[in-house]
């Protein structure tokens, strides 16, 4: 029986069972070990995520379960997963990815009046839709979907991961799918990644089964994009492969400054690639902070 650590949200556990029936087709039998993280114990929608150690806070108490041996396998939204490896853990599969847009749910950004509300605690769309609109307003949005959902803006929108709503089968709320070209998404968004103990060979060699080697290649390359900045959820930062091309997007709130780029990737090398993204970190940062 593998046991497999999951948060205990709605999506969490959708995209565990998922995984759970990937492993089960491939011989295993699964369990799923439900797991209360610190990002889920403080969804107040009045607290940002960054302020409460932004990227890391869901997955440290679901990591923990394997490293003490109550489960075997970890299951995360890539995006939630930060780039420094954990100590005893590996990666060892990356899931097909669905969908890495982002979503607006209540309005289209061209239907929105002048003034609209837009939700949400991401300072990474926030960014990258003032920059597209600098009339809108926002206000912070905590919870799960199902809360945030119901948090909508009298007359304004909200923004959800597509893949979120696709994991949960409510795309009929999507007013608008954003271009991932201009509103480049997270690292890693639309991706489930799986971790298992370091050295663990029978589920290191499991999970095989169902990694996905061109998601596996992608997020790879994002991630070193936000990992040569050092940085989560506290900096407005988007990276996203598509088609052989790196987009990558970079804000800094104190100058106003915005960078995006376009990166020509190589033809399937994935350390020449990797390369190409830390080159792009450190030109982005050297832009936005007026190096």
């Amino acid at each position: 029986m593998i046991r497999i650590a999951t948060r205990g949200s709605q999506q969490a556990l959708t995209q565990s069972r998922i995984v759970a029936e990937q492993l089960e087709q491939a011989g295993r039998r699964c369990e799923l070990v439900v797991v209360d993280t610190a990002g889920d114990r403080t969804q107040s929608a009045n607290v940002p995520l960054h302020s409460i150690g932004g990227q890391g806070v869901f997955v440290k108490e679901v990591q923990q379960a394997v490293l003490d041996g109550r489960a075997d396998l970890a299951v995360h939204s890539a995006k939630d997963l930060p780039t420094t490896p954990t100590a005893g853990l590996v990666i060892g599969a990356f899931t097909q990815r669905r969908s890495p847009a982002d979503a607006l749910v209540g309005r289209s950004l061209i239907e929105l009046p002048t003034g609209s509300t837009i939700a949400t605690g991401s300072v990474r769309r926030r960014a990258q839709l003032a920059r597209a609109r600098p009339d809108l307003e926002f206000v912070e949005l905590r919870g799960n979907i199902a809360t945030r959902l119901d948090r909508l803006p009298d007359g304004g929108a909200i923004v959800i991961a597509v893949a979120a709503l696709e994991v949960l089968d409510l795309t009929d709320r999507i007013a608008d799918v954003l271009d991932p070209a201009e509103f480049v998404p997270a690292v890693g968004q639309g991706c489930v990644a799986v971790e298992c103990r370091d050295g663990d060979h029978t589920f290191v060699d499991g999970l095989a089964a169902i990694d996905h080697a061109p998601t596996r290649h992608e997020v790879l390359v994002e991630r070193a994009f936000l990992a040569e900045l050092g940085s989560g959820c506290s900096l407005p930062i988007g990276a996203h492969v598509d088609s052989g091309r790196l987009f990558t997007f970079l804000a800094n709130f104190d100058t106003g400054v915005t960078v995006s780029d376009t990166i020509e990737l190589s033809a399937g090398d994935l350390g020449a690639d990797i390369d190409l993204a830390r080159d792009a970190a450190r030109a982005a940062h050297e832009h936005v902070a007026g190096d």
